[in-house]
């Protein structure tokens, strides 16, 4: 405990001894004055408890306390009783308890000094050498957007978010990289000589070796497509909402290539209505499926994916002893949807759309899918053929772009024609509409999803085929 004593500062007159050491006062700094204040609390509290009489089965009777042969009645009377009898085992368990506390604290920084060092190992390590690449190769030029995922043990995740960051900031790309022990998650932008050069990075990344060039999906797009950089350490690399140690995406459905999930969707739709052993999931939001999707697919009513496990959970029926063939943008939620299901046990098997909508358009622009591909940035769709299934919100007629709803604290998006959009129609519900009718916009912070959109939905919907 020297060592933690050492930096102790001497600005509080409290003092503290370690047990069993000679009684050299230390003076502790406020926070671990009040750390050790609570400690004693708690030890005199879990005493006084530990001498609680067991009340009696056949009746409830006050609460008395036992201790040196005596009985106690009122919880001041006991508590006197162990300031003064027991003193002496007070301090000492609370100076253990205390104890035990410094000396996590100082595995706790000694852990935070690695990370940085890791961090300062691989950041200087996996930053290629781009002195061969004008600034004007990485900032001007034709552009793309890549998305990617891959799964992956990462013992400490925060050396990778740290060289993510590097390596983009660099390659002067912008977008969304989650990192986590699962793996990671991406969607970036920026000219296509940056984008391959962080293929290129990623690939000679020992962690990620065994990523392959197709694992990369590419569309028309650039840095504008995102308003910054945001890389971050997360619980899981696409929020589910459930723990990765009790959902692993090693139990994943069977992955089935794009030929084989044109073939499959084939024989569903040859069947029409007969086809009652199979279900087509899309396991997308509402808003994505809205303006794009396999026909005779079930598509969920839910805003997020977090909501999916709720959703299975209350529409087991819907997937008893059936095949289900699920699909999403580019094939992450898949791999945790599809374990979920699986967990439950009901289902006959799971299959998934391997690299997902965006491979399956790469190979069968005019396939089965119709309609747009949402994405999640400043874009909000891709389109592979000329279809038009959703419609504007206020006049029905054939709309498939999405905006924001341009009324304060809503971020909705909307489906409104350029007609009514000229029209003042721009919000995503008549109460959004109204709110943005000549009102000013509230002082108080508003809930951003609190309009009609959201109030007319129910949260978990039950579906039947």
């Amino acid at each position: 405990m020297a060592t933690d004593m050492a930096c102790i500062d001497v600005s509080t007159q409290d003092t503290y001894a370690p047990h069993g050491q000679k009684q050299e006062k230390l003076q502790l700094s406020t926070t671990l004055r009040k750390y050790y204040a609570f400690c004693k609390r708690k030890t005199f509290a879990k005493f006084v408890a530990s001498k609680e009489n067991p009340c009696s089965e056949e009746a409830v009777r006050p609460t008395t306390w036992h201790c040196c042969g005596q009985s106690f009645y009122e919880p001041s009377s006991i508590h006197k009783h162990v300031a003064r009898a027991h003193e002496s085992e007070i301090t000492q368990l609370t100076e253990s308890t205390f104890e035990n506390f410094l000396s996590q604290t100082e595995k706790d920084t000694l852990s935070q000094q690695q990370v940085k060092v890791k961090e300062t190992v691989d950041i200087s390590l996996w930053i290629p050498d781009t002195s061969h690449i004008s600034d004007d190769q990485l900032q001007n030029g034709p552009g793309e957007v890549l998305l990617y995922y891959c799964y992956c043990q990462i013992t400490d995740p925060h050396p990778i978010c740290a060289w993510q960051k590097a390596l983009c900031e660099k390659l002067h790309l912008t977008g969304k990289v989650r990192v986590a022990t699962e793996g990671i998650n991406g969607t970036i932008g920026g000219t296509k000589v940056a984008t391959n050069s962080y293929i290129k990075a990623m690939r000679s990344h020992p962690v990620f070796k065994n990523m392959d060039q197709e694992d990369f999906k590419t569309s028309e797009g650039g840095a504008g497509c995102f308003p910054d950089l945001r890389v971050g350490v997360y619980k899981e690399i696409v929020p589910m909402g459930v723990d990765p140690e009790e959902v692993s995406y090693r139990l994943a459905g069977i992955h089935l290539e794009p030929e084989e999930f044109h073939k499959e969707v084939e024989a569903i739709l040859s069947k029409r209505d007969s086809c009652k052993d199979t279900i087509l999931l899309d396991c997308r939001n509402f808003y994505e499926s809205k303006i794009g999707h396999f026909r005779h697919c079930v598509a969920p009513n839910i805003r997020k994916f977090s909501y999916f496990p709720d959703y299975v959970d209350q529409n087991l029926d819907l997937f008893r002893d059936k095949n289900v063939l699920m699909y999403c943008t580019g094939g992450i939620r898949c791999e945790r949807g599809s374990a979920y299901l699986r967990s439950k046990e009901v289902c006959r098997e799971v299959y998934q759309l391997k690299g997902g909508i965006h491979k399956y358009l790469e190979r069968f622009p005019e396939g089965f899918y119709r309609g747009k591909l949402f994405v999640f940035d400043q874009r909000y769709a891709i389109s592979s053929n000329g279809d038009v299934i959703s419609e504007c919100r206020y006049c029905s007629s054939p709309w498939d772009h999405y905006q924001l709803c341009t009324t304060t604290f809503c971020c909705q998006l909307v489906l409104s024609c350029p007609t009514c959009r000229r029209g003042g129609l721009t919000s995503c519900c008549p109460t959004c509409q109204n709110k943005g009718q000549g009102q000013e916009p509230s002082s108080t912070p508003h809930h951003r999803e609190e309009c009609e959109c959201t109030d007319g939905r129910p949260r978990i919907p039950q579906d039947v085929l």
